[in-house]
């Protein structure tokens, strides 16, 4: 199975022991997990990945589960890419693809990240967890966790929508809306932990979201036969997603599946929400907390991400950039994505969409490059955002 070696802090660089519990690194970093990339290099061929499962676990020797039987998975991963070239002649890019995680199980990307967290909780021991969220890592958690047999506490935001806190509550979850934002609901989360012996899995705060998040990266490579796009125009709330694609691919580059080329990452946010376009705009590192944050797309409603740094860093290492758009054009954007192509994605999808047409239209992208756009979930999930352009 894995070829986990240690964990490694993303600020400080300290080495932590493997198979044991952390959160954060004491100097407040988040932690990375470190693979003998040498040693899976010389038992693990790419061609032989199509024998495995269907799912993310596929790349179970660069994923940190040790034990088989400690693997809860509900089939997530291998989403469809999908060649939008209806969309595409719209937007003028010839080589436009849709990575459609809205099919993922419980309707979004965030099943990844909960299916090798929770995963690890099973391995570790862990019997309870609880997790701050804008709606669809809740989700995600609570389906998760009632397969493992876990205790899930969940705190959200009182105006997530609807489905996000019936999911929650049909999984079995204790869930606790919260008069405030997600950053509220991950206060309360480390106020009361300790006293409640739960285990936080908040975005960044433990090392394993971020490892089956960045299966996305390996898919989106093997789908395109080992050659990586051009460009990747990614949500970023927590950013996450984006961060284990960047770590993606410079382990497959050790591994020797790809070469050094590596696409424009472009961090897409809503502009009543944009901590990391405002930093990226302002040439600093890190974002500061984004006051009165408001948008439809809840998963973008993320005023002060702990991994912002590590977002930024990829856009600008890839050559890429940070891009805000607006609530209606996200919506505009979304529907025109549902009836040119038949996806009928999430808001932050939709931001997506309409972020590559702005950068088409000033000419930062060419028509001709190869272009794919993550949309990270289901707009089923999302009729309350979606309801007022359609009214009955």
């Amino acid at each position: 199975m894995t070829t986990v070696t240690h964990l490694e802090c993303s600020v400080c660089s300290k080495r932590h022991e493997a198979g044991k519990i952390h959160n954060l690194c004491e100097c407040g970093g988040p932690l990375l997990v470190r693979y003998d990339l040498k040693k899976a290099r010389e038992s693990w061929n790419r061609d032989w990945i199509s024998n495995g499962p269907s799912s993310m676990w596929r790349y179970a020797p660069v994923l940190p589960v040790s034990k088989p039987s400690s693997i809860v998975s509900l089939g997530e991963g291998m989403t469809p890419l999908i060649h939008a070239r209806r969309l595409g002649a719209k937007l003028g890019a010839q080589d436009l693809w849709i990575k459609d995680e809205g099919v993922n199980p419980t309707g979004s990307f965030k099943a990844r990240g909960l299916s090798c967290a929770i995963s690890m909780c099973v391995e570790l021991g862990i019997t309870k967890v609880a997790i701050p969220s804008a709606g669809n890592a809740a989700g995600a958690l609570s389906a998760y966790a009632a397969a493992a047999g876990i205790e899930a506490h969940i705190f959200m935001p009182r105006d997530v929508p609807q489905a996000n806190f019936i999911e929650c509550s049909v999984t079995g979850a204790k869930v606790t809306l919260v008069n405030g934002l997600i950053s509220d609901c991950g206060k309360l989360v480390a106020a009361k932990k300790d006293a409640e012996g739960w285990f936080e899995i908040s975005t960044l705060k433990e090392p394993y979201r971020i490892e089956g998040k960045k299966t996305m990266g390996y898919e989106v490579a093997e789908q395109f036969r080992w050659e990586l796009p051009d460009a990747i125009f990614y949500p970023a709330g927590g950013g996450v997603g984006m961060i284990g694609m960047w770590k993606a691919f410079a382990e497959m580059e050790e591994l020797g599946w790809i070469g050094s080329k590596r696409p424009k990452m472009i961090a897409v946010q809503a502009e009543g929400c944009a901590p990391m376009v405002r930093a990226w705009e302002q040439g600093k590192e890190r974002s500061d907390f984004f006051e009165n944050a408001e948008t439809v797309a809840s998963g973008l409603r993320v005023p002060k991400a702990l991994g912002d740094f590590l977002v930024l860093r990829a856009a600008r290492e890839s050559g890429g950039t940070a891009i805000a758009v607006s609530d209606p054009e996200m919506i505009e954007a979304g529907v025109q994505l549902a009836s040119d192509e038949g996806i009928f994605a999430a808001p932050e999808g939709g931001a997506c969409v309409a972020a590559a047409r702005k950068l088409l239209a000033n000419g930062f992208l060419k028509s001709r490059e190869k272009i794919v756009i993550y949309n990270t979930g289901s707009g089923l999930k999302y009729l309350e955002a979606y309801s007022p352009a359609f009214p009955r």
